[in-house]
């Protein structure tokens, strides 16, 4: 017995008439006609009494009535539960992350959005800049937290507000520890750790007033994390930035300011023109709207068409679809 029978029957039993029933399901009247005489031939039981011009329900006709409503509800129920069942936000939002100060705003975000929407999962990738853009252009990546420089023409971007300052991090008992800030000038005879990324690298360099040869590099280092360790042991000074060190805090070293003074800020990237899963698109939506009203960051949208297309037209429909 099929959902369509019952639904043919529950029509023939409120019209009382063949005929008028299928004019309602806009099917023939033999093929009506048929289906009632399968569905009594099925239950055994005669379920109309046949008139010249209507039909008129027999004591078991009632008693299958009622329980083809309770079906058809129960089926009809079903189906509008499930339908509201995929407006439910789900699915993968996948993350890289460089160490930098906008890593704690993301991260508090990232807990915010977890809180609302708890069928949505992370994946988080950590690694440098440089690979965090070549994982966003392969695919592998739908967002990536990086630091500036960064080729902003081939992405689509927010820049996150916390500006992070270029200093040096050193052991407690180190004497740039009791100083408010370190010339540049004075890393020239000291062993320094050095960040691996090329970009970066020759930026230090340039303002450090050094070529590589003419200082004491002893290590170059891609994440902070580990590095944290060799400082800790006395191997030398680590330039970093201040949000790397908030990541990695440790009591027995100290982060003092570079002079003159040089910062740089993180921003959000992703792909000009991908395509993201509803989860990621409203965590986008939702972080854009968050650096708005809380003054959190910069939007940047590079071109109409983008994501600020994407995103704009996904405010209506993410509204209406997950009831925010």
């Amino acid at each position: 017995m099929e959902l369509r029978t019952l639904r043919y029957y529950l029509a023939v039993a409120s019209e009382k008439n063949i005929t008028r029933a299928a004019d309602l399901l806009h099917v023939t009247q033999p093929t009506l006609s048929r289906q009632m005489s399968d569905l009594e031939r099925e239950l055994g039981v005669t379920l109309f009494l046949r008139g010249k011009r209507s039909l008129t329900l027999t004591e078991d006709g009632v008693l299958f009535l009622q329980r083809a409503q309770d079906i058809v509800e129960l089926a009809d129920r079903a189906q509008q539960e499930f339908t509201q069942r995929q407006g439910t936000v789900g699915g993968v939002v996948t993350l890289g992350m460089a160490e930098c100060l906008g890593a704690a705003v993301l991260a508090k975000f990232v807990r915010r959005f977890s809180q609302s929407y708890p069928q949505v999962q992370f994946t988080l990738h950590n690694g440098m800049a440089d690979k965090l853009g070549e994982a966003v252009d392969q695919g592998s990546i739908d967002l990536a937290l990086v630091l500036e420089p960064v080729d902003t023409t081939k992405y689509e971007f927010l820049r996150l507000s916390p500006q992070e300052r270029w200093g040096v991090l050193v052991r407690e008992d180190h004497p740039f520890a009791r100083w408010d800030q370190v010339d540049v000038a004075e890393l020239w005879d000291q062993p320094l750790l050095l960040p691996f990324r090329e970009s970066i690298r020759r930026k230090l360099l340039h303002w450090i007033g050094k070529e590589e040869q003419q200082l004491r590099v002893v290590l170059n280092y891609n994440i902070l994390s580990n590095t944290v360790l060799t400082v800790e042991e006395g191997l030398g000074v680590a330039v970093c930035l201040n949000g790397a060190l908030a990541i990695h805090h440790s009591l027995a070293l100290r982060f003092v300011p570079l002079a003159p003074e040089r910062s740089i800020r993180s921003l959000l990237i992703w792909k000009r023109g991908h395509v993201f899963n509803p989860a990621t698109s409203l965590f986008v939506q939702m972080l854009y709207q968050s650096l708005e009203t809380e003054g959190l960051g910069q939007v940047k949208i590079q071109r109409p068409g983008g994501w600020g297309c994407q995103v704009f037209c996904l405010r209506t429909t993410m509204l209406i679809s997950y009831g925010k």
